[in-house]
C-alpha cells in the first residue's frame, strides 16, 4: 500500500474510534442522576426522623453513585440516618 492511501484510512479510523467514544460517554453520564435520585427516595422513605431536603444527603447519595459507599455511608449517618438505612441507600445509589 502507497503511504498516500494509508494516511486517510488512518483518519478514518480515528475518526471512528472517536465517535464511539463520544457516543458511549452521554449513556454512562445519563444513570447517575437517576441513581441519586433513587438513594433520596430510599432514605425518604426509609428514615422518617430525617427531613427531606436534609443537606448533605445528595451528597452523600452522589458519592454512593460514583462507588464510593463508605463515605455514603458516613455521610448518611452523621445526618442521623440509621446505619441499615444508609446501607440500604447507598445500594440504590449505585
Amino acid at each position: 500500500m502507497r503511504p498516500s492511501a494509508r494516511i486517510p484510512g488512518i483518519l478514518a479510523a480515528l475518526v471512528l474510534a472517536t465517535g464511539g467514544i463520544a457516543a458511549a460517554a452521554p449513556a454512562a453520564t445519563a444513570a447517575a442522576p437517576t441513581s441519586v435520585q433513587d438513594c433520596e427516595q430510599y432514605v425518604a422513605q426509609h428514615a422518617k426522623n430525617v427531613k427531606k431536603g436534609t443537606a448533605g444527603i445528595g451528597q452523600a447519595c452522589y458519592e454512593g453513585s460514583i462507588g464510593n459507599q463508605t463515605s455514603c455511608s458516613a455521610s448518611l449517618t452523621a445526618v442521623g440516618v440509621s446505619a441499615n438505612t444508609a446501607s440500604g441507600a447507598c445500594r440504590a445509589a449505585h
